[in-house]
């Protein structure tokens, strides 16, 4: 686990934009059971992809866009190693990536970002893409 100092400022790029933390399995399940709308959840990540890219890349999306979804969560992998699994289990087949990206509605997964689509690419243009996400499930 990393130390809660470490994370403490990435975590808060999402959390100061309305990201609500999910810390358990428990926090997941309750969220996602019988859940009508939609819910975004981020697998944070201390990498530099994350950093430079997927982080800045949500807040860029989540200003721009018109569509929102109607819940906004995140997990810290390394850290909320319960809630990470949880969230990773119901992204299958999606093997285990982090930063990822998961966008469900009602309870069920319908759009996924993989880091292998984060890495190498700049904010905007994952901002870009999180918009056309947003503005297709999320209306």
């Amino acid at each position: 686990m990393y130390p809660e100092e470490l994370v403490a400022p990435m975590r808060a790029e999402l959390t100061e934009v309305g990201f609500q933390e999910f810390k358990t399995a428990e926090d997941v399940e309750n969220h996602l059971k019988d859940h009508k709308g939609t819910t975004f959840i981020v697998v944070n990540s201390v990498c530099g992809c994350a950093a430079g890219a997927a982080r800045p890349g949500v807040v860029y999306a989540l200003d721009k866009s018109t569509a929102k979804p109607s819940n906004l969560a995140t997990v810290f992998a390394g850290n909320d190693t319960e809630a990470v699994n949880k969230v990773r289990e119901m992204c299958l087949p999606y093997p285990p990536s982090s930063p990822a990206m998961a966008l469900f509605k009602d309870g069920e997964l319908v759009h996924f970002i993989e880091r292998h689509h984060i890495e190498g690419r700049n904010a905007q243009i994952i901002g870009e893409h999180l918009v056309e996400v947003f503005e297709h499930f999320c209306k």
